[in-house]
């Protein structure tokens, strides 16, 4: 014992209660950004505006509504097209077919004197009731009677349509174009084999001259189905597009699930995994009640204190005003909760974007964070550069830092690319170049600063671009870059697999030449195919130790019902698709993808936010539950000291012994791509190996080299930077699904 006199135990009073206010002024601050938040987006919904905000289609049907219907007869007509445009995006798709149908009444009775457009105002009329048709038939099999094989390309088994008016109208109307159009109307062409489909009388169905043929959908290597479990797991929401993140937020040893839905009353989603195959939403009790909206979600340990946090992007795709929305940035506190701590740590900003990356810039142990903004003509909004101020805040320095870029920027990732030791950085623009910057180091003030590369480096390209990831798909210890184009439409995707030329919609996978220049290497590794890519992500699909790609495809046009598609590594020589063996094909819009081993039986599944724009154009989301393939696999956690603390940029080595000799498995610790978010701890596939012969590690902001041999394969480790061994952890292993059979 000790002893304290009166003076000093009224000292250590005060301090005490002075630690208790302080604890609960900060509790305070932190419940108050959060209520803030809450009462900032929900002002901005209350405000939309029906005239510039073109998703907010049932204030905009409201606004149809209201206007008294002209009475000249050319603008009666625009008037009910429109009303019934809007009927169709709000989701009221069997009054929209009513309204399309009054329109073609009003066509009817006009002459070719009155309006010379009148055979091509008739056939996209008509083009749109076909459509709508066809949506009627998705809500009604695919929404209202929902299985796992719902939607999915090509469909089969489950997947046909028992209520068949939609789809029936839809052939109807499309063979009448096609009749009048030529087999050159592609859109109409690929749209009628698909309804075919739906009722399961494709090909036989489908007359010889319209038909696309079976065989051009055959993977070219059998992945094994990976099925839909979303449904059996409680996984799967309804919503819109949104974007995903796979993380073990409660550091239980189960990777959990954040999802969100991009409307502005639309509440973002935590999936709390329980460890028995199932989740549980635990949304409000995790205090996001109220939290809402979100394109893309980015997750990462800010403050390192070992909780992951997530940063919700918002505004994306929406000009002027509209888009001019707070992203947010909600700190996990440990206990089970979030916080919205945008302002009182800097980040408050009002920009459209839906793109930001997380990275350690000038090596002082805490993750930066860059975000790319959207500018069009009339609208500026600069990309930011927050450097993380060791307190729980941040500032923006991307002007001194040389890239406050000014673009439509989609896509943005970070990666060692000539390996000197710092993070450079990716800038993916739908308007026009991308950016490669590389990172010089900081200066004196412990500013990074950048020197665009780009054309000395070859990675302009594509144009018309949108997600973009560094990996190292070779395995040679250099990263390399995939950056994936969106400019295609579904008669592109015909032409593809008619095997008719096509230019748009194709990918660039750049091969790092080790010398500060890259190689395109898209045709000769097999990727010249249409991927109008939204969400995207890698992983490793069968643990052979080489990343696959998964790319979610589609616009918000209610015609792009195009397969999401998957594409394995073949040996780092070559692609090879698998997108109808697994059964990955989704023919809804696909968004926030992530790849995490979500029931710990070593081997990665795939969550995926699926769903359009519009505010009709909902969907269910899915997770694809690995079937597994026989090959060892490793699974490494990070406790950094001197670098951030989930060892972010990290980069592994794995040397293995195989059958047929020693090689090397590589990986960096990321989240993967730019839309979806893949869990921080690394797991990797090891193949045939026999022995781990040595792992080795690299730490950032130390540049420590840490080196491990005679580990043992399938088994869960963590790498502390300050240890010198390796800690095993021990996880139960369950299969997904098995708390609800």
């Amino acid at each position: 014992m000790f002893n304290i006199n009166y003076r000093q135990s009224i000292g250590l009073l005060f301090l005490i209660i002075g630690f208790i206010s302080a604890c609960s002024n900060r509790n305070e601050v932190v419940k108050d950004g959060t209520q803030k938040m809450v009462a900032r987006l929900d002002s901005i919904s209350r405000n939309i505006n029906p005239k510039t905000d073109k998703y907010a289609n049932q204030v905009r049907l409201d606004y149809y509504k209201r206007i008294p219907p002209p009475s000249q007869r050319n603008r009666k007509i625009e008037y009910q097209f429109s009303l019934a445009q809007e009927l169709l995006k709000a989701g009221k798709t069997e009054s929209a077919i009513d309204h399309f149908k009054k329109v073609m009444v009003l066509l009817n009775k006009l002459t070719a004197r009155q309006n010379h457009n009148i055979v091509s105002l008739k056939q996209s009329v008509k083009e749109s009731i076909a459509l709508s048709y066809l949506r009627l038939g998705e809500q009604q099999n695919c929404l209202l009677n929902h299985s796992s094989a719902s939607c999915l390309f090509p469909i089969h088994g489950k997947g046909v349509h028992t209520i068949t008016k939609g789809s029936k109208n839809a052939i109807r109307i499309y063979q009448e174009l096609l009749r009048k159009r030529g087999s050159n109307d592609l859109i109409s062409r690929w749209l009628l084999n698909i309804a075919y489909m739906t009722l399961g009388e494709h090909p036989e169905g489908v007359p010889k001259q319209w038909l696309i043929p079976e065989k051009a959908f055959k993977s070219d290597y059998d992945i094994k189905q990976f099925p839909d479990v979303a449904t059996i797991t409680g996984v799967a929401e309804k919503g819109l597009s949104g974007g995903s993140v796979t993380e073990d937020f409660n550091n239980d040893g189960y990777i959990d699930i954040f999802a969100s839905s991009w409307g502005l009353n639309d509440q973002v989603q935590y999936y709390e995994n329980n460890g028995n195959g199932t989740f549980t939403k635990k949304t409000d009790e995790a205090g996001l009640t109220g939290i809402v909206g979100g394109l893309n979600l980015r997750h990462a340990d800010f403050n390192n204190d070992g909780f992951a946090d997530v940063l919700v992007l918002r505004g994306a795709w929406l000009q002027g005003k509209a888009g001019e929305q707070p992203n947010s940035l909600l700190r996990n506190n440990g206990d089970g909760t979030f916080s919205d701590v945008t302002k009182s740590a800097g980040l408050l900003s009002f920009n459209p974007t839906q793109t930001a990356e997380w990275a350690d810039f000038n090596n002082d142990g805490w993750l930066d964070l860059y975000i790319g903004n959207e500018s069009t003509k009339n609208s500026k909004h600069p990309a930011e550069l927050y450097l993380n101020q060791q307190d729980g805040t941040f500032k923006n320095v991307a002007r001194q830092a040389g890239v406050d870029v000014i673009g439509y920027i989609k896509g943005v990732t970070s990666g060692d690319y000539n390996n000197d030791g710092w993070q450079d950085l990716y800038v993916s623009r739908l308007d026009g170049d991308n950016h490669l910057f590389k990172n010089n180091g900081p200066d004196q003030n412990g500013i990074p600063r950048f020197t665009d590369v780009t054309q000395k480096a070859g990675v302009a390209k594509p144009a018309v671009s949108f997600p973009t990831w560094f990996w190292d798909y070779d395995n040679d210890g250099w990263l390399d870059l995939f950056v994936s184009s969106y400019d295609a439409s579904p008669g592109d995707v015909a032409r593809e697999y008619l095997g008719m030329p096509f230019h748009r919609g194709i990918p660039k996978l750049y091969h790092n030449n080790g010398d500060g220049t890259f190689t395109d290497v898209t045709d000769e590794m097999g990727l010249h195919k249409v991927m109008y890519t939204m969400g995207s992500n890698f992983g490793d699909l069968d643990n052979d130790g080489y990343p696959d790609f998964y790319v979610g495809t589609g616009d918000p046009d209610f015609r792009s019902l195009m397969p999401n598609r998957m594409f394995r590594n073949d040996r780092g020589k070559h692609f090879q698709e698998v997108t109808e063996s697994g059964g990955f094909g989704h023919l809804q819009k696909g968004h926030g993808v992530s790849f995490a081993d979500l029931d710990n039986d070593g081997d990665q599944d795939i969550f995926e936010v699926i769903c359009g724009a519009y505010e009709g154009d909902v969907y269910m989301n899915a997770l694809f539950e690995n079937p597994g393939h026989n090959n060892h696999w490793i699974t490494l956690l990070f406790d950094g000291h001197q670098s951030n603390r989930f060892g972010v940029g990290n980069r592994i080595a794995v040397e293995i012994t195989t059958p047929k000799g020693i090689r090397t498995i590589r990986s960096v610790v990321s989240t993967g791509g730019s839309f979806g978010s893949n869990s921080l701890q690394q797991e990797l596939g090891l193949g045939k190996a026999t022995n781990i012969n040595r792992i080795t590690v690299i730490w950032p902001a130390s540049g420590k080299k840490q080196i491990f041999k005679n580990v043992k394969m399938n088994r869960v480790y963590r790498i502390s930077e300050n240890k010198t061994h390796l800690e095993i952890i021990h996880r139960n292993k369950f299969r997904l699904g098995a708390g609800n059979s």
